[in-house]
């Protein structure tokens, strides 16, 4: 029997994100909504790039952008969980002294970005098999970045080993911090996409992140990633 899937605790995210840089969302898809959209892979008419990471050093593995008009289910994620984090990134934005502000709903958000020639849609599907990984990389796309971003893993945890989800914060003056997240199907994660806040002794400072994926030692790994920008 699926869990139900249950509306995230929204101080819960801020709380986490304010303190590590990603937080657990629950479960967003069921087992049906994600078979359906992992399926979606082998359709490139779904689809309006399909890359390689090999051909450009991001790693081993593949993945494809989808084009407009996206999948009803991705589209409502990418709008619902924009509602939920937006006041998260209004406040991250005024903490790192930026004058920029978001706007309450994704469609004006994807109209700004439009107005800029940001047009291309960035929610993804990766795939993974065995010995493939992504390096540790930022998926920022234009001068219009939303500073979260979410993951959500589209296969269940017994069809692969290995293909852990990596996140590394760097402070200022101080070696990398890892954390390892460990994902369950249908369950997501937000995160950082570029830097966040951290308070400190002297009021706030910026921390960098980057996030990848390790290697797969056996099996198959399929994730959505849904990025709330759009791309030049």
């Amino acid at each position: 029997m699926v869990a139900a899937i249950r509306k995230p605790d929204s101080s819960s995210i801020q709380e986490q994100l304010d303190g590590r840089g990603y937080a657990r969302l629950g479960r967003l898809l069921t087992d049906r909504q994600a078979d359906s959209l992992r399926s979606q892979f082998a359709n490139d008419q779904k689809f309006r790039s399909h890359i390689v990471m090999r051909r450009h050093g991001y790693g081993e593995g593949e993945y494809k952008y989808f084009d407009y008009p996206l999948p009803n289910k991705v589209a409502s994620l990418r709008d619902e969980l924009y509602a939920l984090l937006v006041p998260v990134a209004n406040e991250w934005q005024e903490n790192l002294r930026s004058e920029m502000r978001f706007p309450a709903t994704h469609a004006e958000f994807l109209a700004r970005c439009h107005r800029d020639g940001q047009l291309r849609p960035t929610p993804l599907i990766l795939r993974y098999k065995s010995g493939d990984y992504n390096r540790l990389h930022q998926d920022l796309y234009g001068a219009h970045v939303f500073p979260l971003q979410v993951v959500v893993l589209l296969s269940d945890e017994s069809d692969f080993t290995g293909g852990e989800f990596v996140l590394t914060e760097q402070r200022p003056r101080m070696q990398s911090r890892v954390e390892v997240v460990g994902l369950k199907k249908g369950h997501g994660v937000a995160f950082a996409v570029n830097e966040r806040p951290q308070s400190g002794a002297r009021g706030y400072y910026r921390v960098k992140m980057r996030h990848g994926v390790s290697e797969l030692r056996s099996g198959e790994r399929y994730t959505l990633g849904i990025i709330f920008h759009d791309a030049a």
